[in-house]
């Protein structure tokens, strides 16, 4: 603005001289231009030498239901604190009462990352935030944020069914379960994924905020802002109606919050028409297992006992079954399903039930013969495996009768092989499973397979825990990352042998008469999903088993969230390693395989086709690709709910995630409050001052700035 003043007091003189701006004048201006410009160009670099950017780091989000609200936010501008490193419980007094610096954020050790003290924390003005390190090794405890009673009131028991099984009333399967993930906290929580960031807040912690001789620190302090506003409240009733609102009446809608969705993936042993409907004669054995899990933290949800152990048991089955010669002449049907959402209140598993009640799939519910599920199946005890029914369908005698018949044809499978098969009992519910959205629809005989009878052996349900060292996956020291890929571990070899008496099972179930002795489940294909799918997804195998326009799907470390953007990465591979064990190689092109429509022979309407990458060329950079025919589909995995626009439901799942505008964490050193304020007050002088002399300088510029006359020169 003074500039400007300047330039027009320097023009009027200018025109009052009748004389050009003097070349002094113009360079002085040109240098204030060009200072400008390079402080604007140097404010980034100002940012990083006062501020320490947190970039390995995982915030709990706001997920919302039909009547509540969970998880953490920051406040708009973000939460700020001084940090104070918790590793023992002493340590909260700091915190909670001695400190003379509130608001304090608070980094805290894994091992105290717990439900008591988060409440303490939860009921207190002095905390601002929570950053969380992760505990090494695995709290030997047990650590599970999720509920005692998972998906409490979206299973099959309930007043009306089975209400003696009702809300965990006879086995609660979670007893670890903190419930931690179903609060709502009003401060921001990350978790620190990379132990160097740690350390770093550690050290600057120990430099500047250690507490002296029982005293406070003094100034500059070490301070942490963590960033992670959240724009829907309430719960998903509001958060819906506010977006659909936005969406009706707005030019830029502003939508607060996303259903969780995704898809499911599916496939058969024999081809069938997925664009029509099975005939209502064809039986069909449905098989299935969830494929997502969940952890506290948005996005970090590695699921080696929840999701991925019976997911890749249930792909070596499906390869197993594939490799049969005679599966075309079976009478029964089988197919392969894994659903997603099914943390989330069953997400993937009620919304199939309700495509085919509504005639949108291709099979219907009077189509299916039995249902056979693969639960958490890695963490058994000398080798046993339990097999679980519905107790209350088996009341029905027709029913009883075939889950008579499941059950032996699953003991006898398990003849001669290192698993055993054990009945849990007729009293004894159904875990947590997605057979039970199945069992509300219809009396359907089905069993569940898992490696608990009461409660779950799995210590880490739904947490950051549930890692690959939870289902004791070892690799020796040394090993290259294709030779840890290719090496065959005891959990392979475990997980290979259920998947083996599975396929046996499933091939007498839908009518094999011949031996089984040769259905076979791969173990080294079962090493090369699990460290694919929990240790690191970028793996040659996967790399030559997608589509190239999709392999930026492949991260490092592997998550299972099932999310709002859908298809995710679990999804995607799912799809496609199931493609690479049940298909066939076909012998198209490029362009054939892409629009196999216009092959005569194609037989779209009962295969899909995939032109892959294939693998690296031995003597080149280049990739070999081919044409995969298969029978994989997908299908929606987003509840009814949002389908009928019944937000507030109490049938269907009602999950959303609120959107936000940015997730960051950075540290700094904070000065006192008295030189804040005496910076503030000397800044707001300058400025008064600069101010009043542009005013004046502008007010006399004409005296300031003026050319003198040439006294030779004389007037007339």
């Amino acid at each position: 603005a003074g500039r400007a003043w300047g330039s027009r007091g320097m023009e009027a003189a200018a025109g009052r001289c009748r004389a050009p701006l003097p070349a002094w004048w113009r360079l002085l201006r040109g240098l204030l231009l060009a200072v400008l410009a390079a402080g604007s160009c140097q404010g980034n670099s100002v940012e990083r030498k006062i501020y320490i950017p947190l970039n390995k780091t995982a915030p709990c989000v706001r997920l919302l239901n039909a009547t509540h609200q969970i998880g953490c936010q920051s406040s708009i501008s973000g939460d700020t604190g001084v940090i104070h490193v918790v590793e023992k419980e002493e340590d909260l007094n700091w915190v909670l009462a001695d400190g003379p610096h509130p608001p304090y954020m608070i980094l805290l050790d894994g091992n105290l990352f717990n439900r008591r003290v988060m409440l303490q924390l939860k009921g207190t003005s002095r905390v601002s935030g929570l950053a969380v390190a992760i505990a090494k090794p695995s709290p030997p405890q047990g650590f599970s944020p999720g509920l005692k009673c998972p998906n409490d009131g979206f299973g099959v028991y309930s007043k009306d069914y089975g209400p003696q099984f009702a809300h965990c009333n006879t086995t609660v399967w979670n007893p670890v379960g903190s419930g931690l993930s179903y609060e709502d906290f009003d401060f921001p929580i990350f978790l620190l994924e990379d132990a160097n960031e740690t350390q770093v807040i550690k050290q600057c912690y120990q430099d500047h905020n250690v507490p002296r001789d029982g005293s406070g620190p003094e100034y500059p302090l070490c301070a942490m802002q963590l960033f992670s506003h959240m724009h829907a409240v309430t719960s998903t009733v509001t958060c819906m109606r506010r977006s659909s609102l936005q969406s009706t009446f707005s030019i830029n809608p502003e939508v607060v919050c996303d259903p969780l969705l995704d898809y499911n993936v599916w496939s058969t042993l024999q081809p069938i028409n997925s664009s029509g409907k099975v005939d209502p004669e064809k039986e069909v054995i449905i098989v299935a297992t969830r494929i997502d899990s969940h952890s506290f933290f948005w996005n970090i949800a590695p699921g080696a006992e929840s999701a991925v152990s019976s997911f890749v048991t249930h792909l070596a089955a499906a390869e197993a079954l594939h490799k049969v010669p005679d599966t075309h002449l079976l009478q029964r049907n089988i197919m392969f399903t894994f659903f997603q959402g099914e943390t989330f209140d069953y997400i993937g598993s009620s919304r199939m039930v309700y495509d085919m009640e509504k005639d949108k799939f291709p099979l219907r519910l009077d189509n299916i013969h039995s249902f056979v599920e693969l639960n958490q199946v890695a963490l058994r005890n000398d080798s046993v495996l339990w097999m679980h029914t519905d107790p209350v369908s088996r009341m029905n005698e027709s029913v009883e009768v075939q889950v008579r018949n499941l059950l032996d044809i699953l003991s006898n499978s398990s003849v001669g092989a290192n698993v055993t098969l054990q009945e849990a009992g007729y009293s004894q519910p159904l875990p947590p499973s997605s057979f039970q959205r199945f069992l509300r629809a219809r009396h359907i005989p089905g069993v569940v397979l898992t490696d608990h009878r009461t409660a779950f052996q799995n210590r880490y349900y739904q947490s950051m825990y549930d890692t690959p060292e939870n289902i004791r996956m070892q690799y020796p020291e040394g090993l290259s990352p294709e030779e840890t890929l290719e090496y065959v571990t005891d959990t392979a070899k475990s997980l290979a042998e259920v998947a083996t008496v599975v396929a046996r099972a499933l091939y007498r179930l839908a009518g094999g008469a011949n031996n089984t002795s040769a259905i076979q489940a791969d173990p080294k294909t079962v090493s090369r999903m699990l460290y694919g799918f929990l240790i690191k997804m970028n793996n040659s195998w996967f790399q030559s088993i997608i589509k190239p326009d999709i392999k930026g799907i492949l991260g490092d470390v592997p998550q299972h969230y099932v999310a709002v953007s859908s298809p995710v990465n679990t999804t995607y591979l799912v799809q496609y390693v199931l493609a690479n064990l049940t298909g066939t190689v076909v012998n198209l092109t490029k362009e054939e395989c892409l629009n196999p429509e216009k092959t005569p022979s194609s037989e779209k309407e009962m295969y899909e086709y995939a032109w892959v990458q294939g693998s690296l060329d031995p003597n080149s950079t280049s990739r070999v690709p081919y044409c995969v025919r298969s029978t994989v589909h997908l299908s929606k995995a987003l509840s009814p709910a949002f389908e009928l626009r019944q937000w507030g439901s109490t049938e269907y799942s009602t999950w959303t995630e609120s959107r936000w505008k940015e997730i960051r964490a950075r540290i700094f050193l904070v000065a006192s409050r008295e030189l804040e304020i005496i910076t503030l007050v000397v800044g707001i002088a300058i400025l008064i001052f600069s101010l009043l002399a542009t005013y004046f300088i502008n007010a006399k510029a004409d005296i300031l700035f003026s050319i003198p006359r040439d006294p030779g020169a004389v007037a007339y």
